[in-house]
């Protein structure tokens, strides 16, 4: 059986709650560990499902983990790397999308890599054929097996000059775990940015890598021989805190969110202001604050940093709800992004979804039948539901949306998310929320 969470809805979020390092950066610098000749030290690690996936498959190849939860620090010790068995690797197939990236190390390492078949949330078209298409042109011989994907590079991966069509953040990824032990000079052209491909960066330089970003989105890496472990801290999930943010605006709420990071999240933080939401930036974090009155409509559009993020639109659409007249946003990095939309408005909302592109500036999906922007009318009452979860950013909304809303709701699914919101449950006990959960 399923555990279902009961919510009552119709209380404010009121309290303080601690955000650790985001779910889009820790497993990606595990990965960058394998690297190292000596162990490494991270810090400020959440206790989520995807670090658990992580420490799992590096454990299989014969790295040592050590991770105390009370403190957030996880040891890595990658000394004695070995081939993992195919059979085991198999157990974790689909659990997560975080596998293909064990590639570039693997490859540098031991001169294959076996990867399962690749999990995630279903939200969009995220192929992997980036990820293949990335590792040959740094030589890499790619065969797909009935479980998963082969790759071998005997011979050594050399240096590449890539160009992504799009600045995907999984493939600067795996373009920067590939490229810093590869034999000469490799640069990625329309690289991703964000924080925390830039954080990967910091992880990697301190590891002995030399890389560098140029103003036009050009990353180039020039391979070294030898990495090693490294000690880092890292950056604060600036999704959940802008999460935690969104609750507090749709629900009237008073939320401190501690670990929150203002230059991370400033163009969040613009458009919270815009929708008629407070906040006051602390040394040790973030205050988010439903300042009395009528929330305003706003136009938005979601795009790659530093643009707003599209895991911060499900959170900030439940707010939008309760504006005072017509929000418009435009969805262009995933093009099944409004899924969610369908519970909200079972539960009282407002939202129309449409194919064109409704800001006026025309994107890549235009053009595809995708249903890719949402009109969104307020203020609406929102009532209780049965809610089943359909991924982990929409899930996180749809919980919003309970709490917001008058009367019980039921939350089936609630494990999806776990895999990006360590503690939840105990977050929202402190805040004061009248949840359940039945077992």
């Amino acid at each position: 059986m399923e555990p279902v969470l009961e919510v009552q809805g119709g209380h404010p979020l009121t309290g303080r709650i601690k955000v650790r390092g985001a779910k889009n950066f820790v497993p990606k610098a595990m990965v960058a560990a394998l690297l190292g000749t000596t162990p490494s030290i991270l810090k400020n690690v959440p206790l989520i499902r995807d670090v658990d996936i992580v420490c799992g498959l590096l454990e299989l190849h014969g790295v040592k983990t050590d991770y105390d939860s009370d403190s957030g620090q996880l040891l890595i010790d990658p000394s004695n790397v070995e081939a993992a068995q195919v059979a085991s690797i198999d157990t974790l197939a689909g659990s997560s999308r975080i596998p293909i990236l064990f590639c570039g190390p693997l490859l540098h390492r031991l001169g294959e890599a076996i990867i399962p078949d690749l999990g995630g949330c279903v939200i969009g078209d995220r192929p992997i054929d980036f990820h293949l298409s990335i590792l040959r042109s740094f030589g890499a011989q790619v065969d797909k097996l009935e479980s998963g994907i082969h790759i071998a590079a005997p011979e050594g991966l050399r240096g590449a000059v890539i160009d992504l069509p799009y600045p995907s953040v999984g493939a600067t990824e795996q373009t920067l775990l590939a490229g810093v032990q590869a034999e000469g000079i490799t640069e990625l052209r329309g690289a991703a940015i964000e924080p925390e491909i830039m954080d990967l960066i910091n992880v990697l330089q301190k590891m002995g890598a030399i890389i560098s970003v140029d103003t036009d989105r050009t990353i180039r890496i020039e391979g070294v021989e030898n990495l090693e472990g490294f000690t880092h801290t890292a950056l604060a999930d600036r999704i959940e805190a802008a999460s935690w943010g969104s609750a507090a605006l749709a629900t009237h709420g008073d939320i401190f969110v501690e670990g929150a990071s203002q230059p991370e999240m400033i163009t969040f933080l613009n458009m919270f202001r815009k929708v008629g939401g407070a906040f006051s930036v602390e040394p040790d974090g973030i205050r988010f604050y439903h300042p009395g009155g009528e929330l305003k409509p706003i136009v938005l559009e979601t795009n790659v940093h530093p643009g707003f993020m599209t895991d911060w639109q499900q959170p900030m659409v439940v707010a939008l709800t309760q504006a005072q007249g017509l929000s418009i946003v435009h969805e262009t990095v995933y093009e099944q992004r409004f899924g969610f939309t369908t519970a909200l408005n079972k539960m009282g909302a407002q939202i129309q979804l449409y194919r064109e592109c409704l800001t006026g500036l025309a994107c890549r999906f235009g053009q595809r039948n995708y249903y890719h922007s949402a009109a969104i009318s307020g203020p609406t009452p929102l009532h209780g539901a049965d809610i089943t979860i359909p991924d982990l950013r929409g899930g996180f909304s749809h919980l919003i949306a309970a709490l917001a809303a008058e009367g019980k709701s039921t939350v089936r699914g609630i494990d999806m998310i776990s895999r990006g919101y360590e503690h939840f449950l105990t977050k929202l006990g402190a805040l004061g929320a009248q949840v359940k959960l039945e077992k």
